[in-house]
């Protein structure tokens, strides 16, 4: 089978196209065929030599966690699917996955039905990006109607989710986002979104019980700014790179809280998400789809840091 490996880190020229065996489904696993393939910020990253580097390991390694496809065999003691099945999922993070792949292997249960109403191309865009968002809003904050809700770069693959998913439980959603992007959001569920290239969010509002931030203090320090908006005893979920010593000393002397996290597979989570997804309640927003020979052009594109949504690889 196809896939795109590295045997060193680099830029995205060291990305290229080989040959490798087809696995086979271990007992309580599937195999499945990838039609699609989503990128994150975390492929480029690791591809670099950040990221999941460091759980990688060395190169050579296949990079890719967001996959869609079709069930075409199963393991021993696999009864949540069958072959021929349409499922999507993240498995194995932040372990190999190998999704930038034409076939993978992980349990069962680490997939879901693929929504129905959703394309491959935009399904394989959702998991990774919609499980970070669902742990932090549901999972870690458990937000809850009425709350405000502050989300950083609303407009990214992550952030756009988070939007939605915070409405969709009730929250009044205020975002940061470039103004070309605001009317769409709006049109997402957001309330007020503020132009962070035009002021600093952290004096335009105040009283958040929930910040999600998915810019991180490498942008501009986001997250510490991020502690000014809270009220007494709210919550900083600070998603890349997680809290520092630093933060968290900021956020005790104002008498709020932080955490980090890092998403989990999670299958039953990806069923209650593309629930969402085919009820209406969620968009997904593929910005391109481009052909898994041009991995390095999809990561070249999310590297710019202006993507609206995700970029996803077709194999078929």
């Amino acid at each position: 089978m196809r896939v795109v490996s590295q045997d060193t880190f680099g830029d995205s020229s060291v990305l290229r196209v080989v040959d490798v065996p087809k696995p086979s489904p271990k007992p309580t696993e599937i195999l499945v065929k990838v039609h699609a393939a989503g990128t994150n910020p975390v492929d480029y990253k690791t591809r670099e030599g950040t990221g999941m580097a460091g759980v990688l390991g060395s190169p050579p390694f296949v990079l890719g966690w967001d996959v869609a496809g079709v069930v075409e065999e199963i393991g021993f003691g696999v009864t949540t699917f069958q072959v021929g099945d349409e499922v999507y999922g993240m498995p194995w993070f932040p372990r190999a996955a190998g999704g930038y792949g034409e076939y993978v292997t992980a349990p069962s249960r680490q997939f879901a039905p693929k929504p129905a109403s959703i394309s491959f191309e935009q399904a394989a865009a959702v998991p990774l990006a919609a499980l970070t968002a669902w742990q932090a809003i549901v999972d870690t904050a458990q937000v809850l109607s009425g709350q405000r809700v502050l989300i950083t770069a609303g407009a990214g693959g992550v952030g756009h989710l988070a939007v939605q998913i915070a409405r969709s439980r009730g929250a009044e959603v205020i975002s940061t986002a470039s103004e070309r992007n605001h009317a769409w959001l709006r049109e997402l569920g957001a309330t007020t979104v503020i132009d962070y290239t035009a002021v600093r969010f952290e004096d335009e509002v105040e009283d958040i019980d929930v910040v999600i931030d998915l810019a991180g203090d490498a942008q501009d320090s986001t997250s510490l700014r991020s502690l000014k908006t809270l009220r007494p005893g709210g919550l900083l979920v600070s998603v890349p790179g997680g809290v520092s010593p630093g933060l968290a000393e900021a956020a005790l002397r104002q008498g709020v809280r932080a955490t980090g996290i890092l998403v989990e597979p999670d299958g039953e989570a990806l069923r209650r998400i593309g629930a969402l997804i085919d009820d209406g309640s969620i968009h997904v927003e593929v910005e391109q789809v481009l052909p898994l020979e041009d991995a390095a052009k999809a990561h070249d594109a999310a590297e710019s840091g202006h993507t609206r949504g995700k970029i996803v690889l077709s194999l078929v």
